[in-house]
């Protein structure tokens, strides 16, 4: 309760200019009142106005005496305590000052006319009622008001019923002074409105109604649909135009590849490799005569639609780029002609080699032509023979006395073992990669006049499905002096102990073919299908596999006399010659090099210490590789199946040039059809 001595709390509340402004002139108007006598009843109208203090929360100010419930739930200011703000009581029996009461009165105009314009702001923000979804309210603070106040002190105001809200409103306005202008109340609405806190963001929208909702959500469903439509009739229509220009483009260009297939590793190890090119057209039909290879091979042509293969019968070399040109290649449809043309670029050759050790493990080994990084693959403590195929390595080897053949992955890895006709000895292996097979001739380990085999000719599967299958002439197995596999083929040419020659081809059912008698197969040429056969009257003929037909052995020029082997390749032939003294005793070996055309040129020449055991000639006939055992006196041989001298060099040669590349520690190259014979 207050005293004379005491002035009434006044809420300070941060104010604009504007507000100021209608408080200095409420001031004033208060002032002009307060020069009447002010009677009792004119001070309780005076202070009969529920004004909420937005300072405190709302709280009433400090009074003496019992409160009343304002409209809005809070406690107003009675015309009991604007007497007691003026000096006390007229029951407390005291005067009243004159001065005192113009300033209080002053003072309760100044909060009325603040509270009556802040409640003029809310009402002019309050949205208009509405039955759709309230927005969420802003949480964005007022920077002008303390952090105690930016909650609303009653919660239950904003969501009083509006006509509460106006009916505050209203007594507001009556309770205002007149001197306040729509101009202040206007600038205090809009200050009131941007700290309202449930002012909706700049960036929210207004609430419509159910129907527009309906209707954007329609207006959207229908949008992607237009828009799908719109990308797909652009999409068909660059697509018809991009047709149109292709197919004048066609019909103005002639033919062109779209596709090359081709397998260059494979083609540098067997002959009858493709490569076959697909037009982006049918073509009309395609003649040998309009192909060219560059390097020049043999090759066969097979076109049909769209595609023409073209197939080479030999090896291709390795390192070297093969360019194909087919000209004047017209479609079914006419149009102009055009020249196709492809390229592609074989890789490096590589070879296995066989190194055995008295005092360790045999070793076979895959290398590149320099020898420098030769790798291990499979390893034995006795290893007779190998053979290679593009996939397949086929290994015999000694264990307890016995043969046993393996068949594993180039790398060595997964081997298996083939089963064999018996317990016995095997020799002479050879693989056939077109027929899927592996030969060998096989002999018992006990062999009497009335039981055992001996050297008969086996092949079976390099699967390991079937059992193995031995040659018969005549219906009766037969002993087998020499054969050898035709090149990129099923079938077997051989000579039995009676000399006679016979021909087996397993892909036919043609049976055996005799082809007179023979005392050797010396080789038979990839690709050609022709064997160069030693006649058992010494003569050497070039034999034509496939009807019969011979023909004498073209003599080299110079003349370097009978060769005790003859390996034929693409080009030519290689051929071992031995040259005699006077006496007639051996003085010196060669390899001579003879092209098609009788040209001899010697490529490898040993004196009388050392001895040539084998020569071979890489697929394609690029590079040869000399098997050579030095110093044969004091180089010991081995004690194996197969017994060959301890050491064993294979020197590498470029037969194009006739320079050697490296000697190897080794023998039985993997270009070799054949193992070398001691």
């Amino acid at each position: 309760m207050s005293t004379d001595d005491e002035k009434p709390e006044v809420p300070v509340v941060p104010r604009t200019r504007a507000e100021l402004r209608a408080a200095r002139e409420a001031a004033a108007g208060a002032e002009a009142a307060a020069s009447e006598p002010v009677s009792e009843s004119a001070a309780e109208d005076a202070s009969g106005v529920d004004t909420p203090d937005v300072g405190r929360n709302h709280e009433s100010i400090p009074r003496s005496g019992a409160s009343t419930p304002g409209a809005d739930g809070g406690t107003s200011v009675t015309s009991e305590s604007a007497a007691s703000v003026a000096g006390g009581s007229a029951a407390g029996g005291r005067s009243v000052d004159p001065a005192a009461e113009r300033e209080a009165a002053m003072r309760a105009a100044m909060v009325e006319a603040a509270a009556a314009a802040e409640a003029a702001a809310r009402e002019a923000a309050a949205p208009a009622p509405d039955r759709s979804p309230r927005p969420v309210r802003s949480t964005i603070r007022d920077p002008f008001r303390p952090l105690a106040e930016e909650s609303p002190a009653h919660p239950s105001d904003e969501n009083a019923p509006r006509s509460s809200r106006e009916e505050r409103s209203d007594e507001a306005k009556r309770a205002s002074p007149a001197s306040t202008s729509d101009e202040d109340v206007s600038s205090r609405a809009a200050r009131s409105t941007t700290e309202e806190p449930t002012a909706r963001p700049s960036s929210e929208e207004p609430p419509r109604s159910t129907t527009e909702q309906a209707a954007a959500s329609v207006s959207q469903a229908r949008t992607p649909s237009r828009r799908f439509l719109l990308a797909l009739t652009a999409v068909l229509g660059v697509l018809v135009v991009v047709g149109a220009a292709l197919g004048f483009v066609s019909l103005t260009q002639g033919p062109r590849i779209t596709n090359v297939q081709v397998a260059p590793a494979e083609a540098i190890e067997s002959s009858g490799s493709r490569v076959i090119l697909t037009a982006n057209q049918a073509l009309s039909a395609i003649d040998a005569s309009q192909v060219t290879v560059e390097p020049a091979v043999p090759f066969t042509v097979d076109a049909a639609g769209r595609g023409i293969g073209i197939r080479f019968t030999v090896p291709l070399d390795d390192s070297t780029k093969y360019a194909i040109t087919v000209a004047d290649v017209e479609s079914t449809g006419g149009g102009p002609s055009a020249t196709l043309k492809a390229h592609f670029t074989t890789p490096a050759s590589s070879m296995f080699i066989l190194r055995r050790d008295v005092s360790g493990k045999d070793t076979i080994f895959l290398t590149d032509l320099s020898g420098e990084n030769a790798v291990p693959v499979y390893s034995h403590d006795k290893i007779d023979d190998f053979r290679a195929t593009s996939t397949k390595l086929v290994v015999s080897v000694e264990d307890d006395d016995l043969s046993k053949l393996y068949v594993m992955d180039r790398d060595g890895k997964n081997p298996r073992e083939l089963k064999l006709p018996g317990k016995g000895y095997i020799g002479s292996i050879q693989v056939s990669e077109r027929g899927g097979l592996v030969g060998y001739t096989y002999s018992d380990k006990e062999i009497s006049e009335d039981e055992g085999r001996a050297s008969v000719l086996v092949t079976q599967s390099l699967s390991g499905g079937d059992k193995p299958k031995i040659a018969e002439v005549g219906g009766e197995q037969t002993s087998i002096l020499v054969w050898q596999f035709v090149p990129d083929s099923a079938a077997m040419l051989f000579i039995d102990f009676n000399g006679a020659l016979s021909l087996i081809d397993h892909s036919t059912d043609a049976g055996v073919q005799s082809l007179g008698l023979a005392a050797n197969i010396q080789g038979i040429s990839r690709g050609t299908y022709t064997a160069v056969v030693e006649r058992v009257d010494g003569s050497v003929v070039e034999l034509n596999l496939a009807d019969g037909s011979e023909q004498p052995l073209a003599a080299s020029n110079p003349d370097y006399g009978s060769a005790i082997t003859i390996v034929p390749f693409p080009g030519g032939t290689l051929r071992h010659v031995v040259s005699v003294d006077a006496t007639g005793y051996p003085n010196g070996q060669a390899i001579i090099r003879v092209d098609d055309a009788g040209t001899a040129t010697s490529i490898v020449e040993v004196g009388s210490t050392d001895s040539i055991l084998q020569a071979c000639a890489s697929p394609s006939g690029q590079y040869a590789a000399v098997a050579i055992a030095p110093d044969l006196a004091k180089n010991a041989y081995d004690q194996m199946l197969l017994p060959l001298p301890e050491n064993v060099e294979t020197h590498l040669l470029d037969l194009r040039t006739g320079k050697e590349l490296v000697a190897l520690t080794g023998f039985d190259s993997s270009w070799c059809a054949t193992a070398p014979h001691y």
